[in-house]
């Protein structure tokens, strides 16, 4: 890394700006290419993949089905890495082409939702579950929505720096490591007094914040826990294997997942059964 770049007087895009997801950035919006969405037999269609913010939707999917509520649910894969988000089908279910989109067709007119929080809340709210006590709203939306303003930074700042970046740069490698161990520091001191993030109930919040610290912290992210010694944040590493054991979060971490061990993979997922095919593929213990 030089020291010596001045920006210009006025930025323009005339090359691409390295790292592993170089080609997929752009300065301009909207569909690159014309690409209908499936339609499965659910009413709600989830177009996604098993990034942080893809898991979030799907793990709450399963705990609503595991919970016994009515929210079975199509979930067909979108590959970032080929473009897909800029198809002009999944433009339209979200014009800011990031995933998750999820279109719920169970009213006189299809929705859209977008940003993973909204989908969670959409969910939560529409089956009347995982919202924790009506007193205690307020604490669980606040961190909700901490990690929507939180793991840009983690992700976008630490994981794109420290594992995609083009090079190894000391300067924005040490400014993200030192502002995520800062969030593990708040989550750890909020878990202390807690089993859950707001409380004593697990609520979207914690499906919300798993995928991203979660992982983390179970070295399922980045390769990064010893660099970050994330044994440190004991709190949240328990919270983490806690939920991780859960099997709703089990099953979500596989779904549009298309990549890693073979019995992990489930890029499409129609219904149950097709966890079974997953089943037997796993190595006997």
């Amino acid at each position: 890394m030089t020291q010596d770049y001045t920006p210009p007087k006025i930025w323009t895009w005339d090359k691409e700006n390295g790292g592993k997801w170089a080609s997929l950035n752009r300065p301009v919006s909207g569909a690159t290419h014309d690409k209908d969405l499936p339609v499965g037999e659910h009413p709600l269609q989830l177009y996604s993949m098993a990034t942080p913010n893809g898991v979030k939707v799907t793990v709450m999917l399963e705990e609503l089905l595991e919970a016994g509520h009515a929210a079975d649910y199509d979930a067909w894969p979108i590959k970032i890495g080929d473009g897909d988000q800029f198809g002009s089908g999944f433009v339209s279910a979200n014009p800011n082409s990031k995933i998750p989109a999820l279109m719920d067709h169970s009213g006189d007119a299809p929705v859209r939702i977008f940003e993973s929080a909204a989908i969670l809340v959409h969910l939560a709210e529409k089956f009347d579950a995982f919202l924790g006590k009506a007193d205690n709203r307020a604490e669980m939306l606040s961190w909700l929505f901490w990690q929507m303003g939180s793991a840009p930074y983690l992700g976008g700042g630490f994981g794109h720096f420290y594992a995609y970046a083009p090079y190894p740069m000391e300067y924005p490698i040490d400014r993200f490591t030192m502002e995520v161990k800062r969030q593990l520091d708040v989550l750890d001191k909020q878990l202390a007094d807690n089993t859950f993030i707001a409380g004593e109930d697990y609520t979207i919040a914690d499906i919300a914040i798993f995928p991203w610290y979660g992982n983390l912290v179970i070295g399922n992210q980045y390769e990064a826990a010893e660099f970050l010694q994330v044994h440190e944040y004991k709190n949240v590493v328990r919270w983490a294997n806690a939920i991780a054991a859960r099997p709703a979060v089990q099953r979500g971490r596989m779904v549009n997942k298309f990549w890693g061990e073979e019995h992990e993979q489930l890029p499409e997922r129609h219904s149950a059964a097709d966890f079974d095919v997953l089943k037997a593929k796993a190595p006997v213990e």
